[in-house]
């Protein structure tokens, strides 16, 4: 799941650089990217609510859950909330563990984002990749806003550390934290994890370090030592009104690809499945075996593609 004001897009190089056979499925969340954004509906439970609909619509998981930043608030609620829908979790520079100096700024930023919008947000985050920053400006000012104060000072927050603390407690799924900063890293350590869980910090990285190094995420391949056949890009599909059918696709053959729902999520197709575990030492990151996901690929059949 991507981060606040993000897409599903922002997952493509991590997609990418899997070998074949990963699935991987990537959501716009509501009130992002190609998604509808309604006035209300957006702390991390109601995302994950979405998230959780959006599987039972396509008889997905147990998934291992992936999130970036406010992404990883959504898995990490989807997880403590609905259990039977998470095998793991990967929670990238998480949203949550705001200390102390942090947390006093929280009511002036909201405030902004409620006055500026999207123009505060930029503001908020500082120097940002451009296309990160692109997407950020064309979220609606009300989601952005919406989706802070859910994760920050709404009742059932979570991203304040008191906060943190407790919720992480009520997680019972194996967890890969991967932190670019080692202060948060350690005091997140400090909190009981799952057994299998980890925590790894990758020094010299900013926020999006998932889009600073897609590579150190690619699992090795089951066949050590042979090259991996080639793996189709995804391909795009247009959005679609209809219910029943997910989505349509020009797609001659099966790919992954990325379709509109009608819903409040959107989702992109393939699923984060590897194999026996890995590890990488150039970046210290070691991803658990037990993830699995799952896939929605366009087929050609003899009514068209489904």
């Amino acid at each position: 799941m991507h981060g606040w004001g993000g897409h599903a897009r922002t997952w493509a190089p991590i997609a990418d650089a899997l070998q074949p056979g990963h699935r991987v499925i990537a959501a716009d969340l509501r009130g992002h990217g190609g998604s509808p954004a309604p006035m209300a509906g957006y702390r991390p439970v109601d995302l994950a609510g979405d998230l959780v609909a959006l599987l039972d619509r396509l008889d997905a998981g147990p998934v291992v859950a992936v999130g970036h930043s406010m992404g990883a608030q959504v898995v990490t609620a989807m997880a403590v909330e609905h259990p039977e829908h998470v095998s793991a979790l990967v929670v990238v520079d998480p949203a949550y563990g705001a200390d102390a100096a942090e947390e006093r700024l929280f009511g002036k930023r909201l405030a902004a984002l409620r006055s500026k919008g999207a123009a505060a947000a930029v503001r908020q985050l500082g120097t940002l990749p451009a296309e990160v920053r692109a997407q950020l400006l064309a979220t609606p000012g009300h989601v952005l806003a919406a989706c802070y104060e859910g994760m920050y000072l709404g009742p059932d927050a979570f991203g304040a550390r008191p906060a943190t603390r407790r919720y992480l407690a009520r997680r019972t799924r194996p967890v890969l934290c991967v932190r670019s900063l080692s202060e948060p890293a350690a005091w997140e350590s400090s909190i009981p994890a799952p057994s299998g869980s980890q925590m790894v910090t990758w020094d010299g990285t900013g926020h999006f370090l998932h889009l600073e190094r897609p590579q150190a995420f690619r699992p090795p391949s089951p066949l050590a030592g042979h090259p991996a056949p080639a793996r189709p890009r995804p391909r795009v599909a247009p959005g679609l009104t209809r219910p029943r059918r997910h989505c349509r696709s020009r797609a001659k053959s099966a790919r992954s690809y990325a379709c509109r729902f009608s819903g409040s999520a959107s989702a992109t197709g393939s699923r984060l499945q590897p194999g026996q575990g890995s590890t990488h030492p150039q970046h210290d990151l070691n991803i658990p075996a037990p993830m699995v996901g799952v896939t929605f690929r366009t087929e050609k059949t003899e009514k068209g593609d489904t």
